[in-house]
């Protein structure tokens, strides 16, 4: 307790001083932990991208090889999640819980993808109209083939998906006209059609006459709307017209003429005409 002393020159005090009883308290730093583990093997390891999600969020990428690592981590529950295109990845996800210590090796196993392949097979009867004919694919893979001496074909290494098989033979009409199938990680076998003789079909083009003077015209045709002509004639037509004799029954055909100066100069295509062969 202080006690202070009037003296004749001013105040004067003394006092006695006591530590105080109840020490300070300090908090300490929070701790944090990390999350380690390799992507193996490098092939899919190496760049590869791992999520972390939980009580935090973070993503980090595997070194060159497989390693990775998450830092400056609560206490808490976690999930690790890898990724790398063209592979997969067991386990797919991994928990890891943090109480007091690292967690480290939180491996995972990475394994090339491949994309399922099938194919779609079948056969033209009688070999009258199916020896030699041409089928026609269509969908995620288009392709040509040709059926053998027993009319049978075959289209490999195709990708899952939906197709269109079209067979096409001068002469012949087939049934069905087409099919479609649907390829999901299995072969279809048994994609048959039968060829039957039919009229002999042809398709008469006529033009109106080049503004300008030419020398003949080029006669384009194909099955495609808009687009992949084929020229016909093997040398210019000197008339107005032009038969095709080629065609088969059931198919649509897109045709387009040009003009060809005494130069060799060829002109746009005309306009588009349609033919449906019944």
């Amino acid at each position: 307790m202080g006690t202070c002393l009037l003296a004749a020159f001013g105040w004067g005090c003394s006092a006695t001083v006591r530590p105080n009883s109840q020490p300070v308290s300090q908090t300490p730093g929070t701790q944090t932990f990390g999350i380690a583990g390799t992507v193996t093997p490098t092939a899919g390891g190496s760049g590869a991208t791992v999520i972390l999600s939980g009580t935090a969020s973070a993503t980090t990428t595997a070194n060159s090889a497989g390693a990775y690592s998450f830092t400056g981590l609560a206490a808490g529950t976690y999930a690790v999640t890898p990724s790398n295109t063209g592979f997969a990845f067991s386990p797919t996800t991994q928990a890891a819980t943090i109480t007091t210590a690292n967690i480290t090796g939180l491996n995972f196993t990475a394994t090339a993808q491949t994309t399922p392949t099938g194919s779609i097979s079948g056969t033209i009867t009688p070999t009258a109209g199916g020896s030699g004919a041409t089928v026609l694919l269509n969908g995620p893979t288009a392709a040509t083939a040709t059926t053998n001496a027993s009319g049978s074909y075959t289209f490999t290494g195709l990708p899952n998906g939906t197709y269109t098989v079209t067979p096409s033979e001068p002469g012949f009409s087939f049934t069905p006209v087409n099919q479609n199938v649907t390829l999901s990680g299995t072969n279809q076998t048994g994609i048959n059609f039968t060829a039957a003789a039919g009229t002999a079909h042809s398709v008469l083009l006529t033009w109106a006459p080049s503004t300008s003077t030419v020398s003949g015209y080029n006669m384009y045709r194909s099955t495609v709307n808009g687009s992949g002509y084929t020229k016909l004639n093997s040398s210019l037509v000197g008339s107005l017209s032009y038969s095709d004799t080629s065609v088969s029954s059931g198919i649509t055909y897109f045709y387009v003429a040009t003009s060809v100066d005494s130069g060799g100069d060829e002109s746009a295509n005309s306009n588009q005409t349609t033919a449906v062969v019944p």
